[in-house]
């Protein structure tokens, strides 16, 4: 399995044609405690970059992006009961969505996790 991330703070794991999506550690710290999550439903088409899920949190309510474009496959239903999971392990039990990918030639533009890692510590 592969890991990539974002420039807008999403993580994407893919394994052949299949993908799970959340948002990284750094994005839930930002945001603070989130008190609601709403992820897309299953058999929904997400296009790479377009607005797939929504956090909200005590600050502020955020977009949450498709990394890459596909169909939902799985919606993350624990968030709705327990939205904290994204703060306590937002990079593993607080993902987001899992997907079928449309075009994985779109996973090219994304970091791995030591450039997700400088891009963090130039912000």
């Amino acid at each position: 399995m592969s890991r990539y991330f974002t420039d807008e703070h999403e993580w994407i794991d893919v394994d052949g044609n299949s993908a799970t999506v959340g948002i990284t550690d750094y994005a839930q710290s930002q945001l603070g405690d989130i008190v609601f999550v709403e992820v897309p439903a299953d058999g929904a088409k997400v296009t790479k970059g377009g607005d797939a899920a929504v956090v909200e949190s005590v600050k502020a309510a955020s977009d949450v992006y498709a990394p890459v474009s596909g169909t939902v496959t799985e919606g993350n239903a624990a968030l709705a009961d327990d939205p904290s999971l994204v703060n306590s392990d937002p990079e593993g039990a607080g993902w987001f969505f899992k997907l079928q990918l449309d075009d994985a030639s779109e996973l090219d533009g994304l970091m791995d996790a030591a450039a997700y890692a400088a891009f963090v510590e130039g912000l």
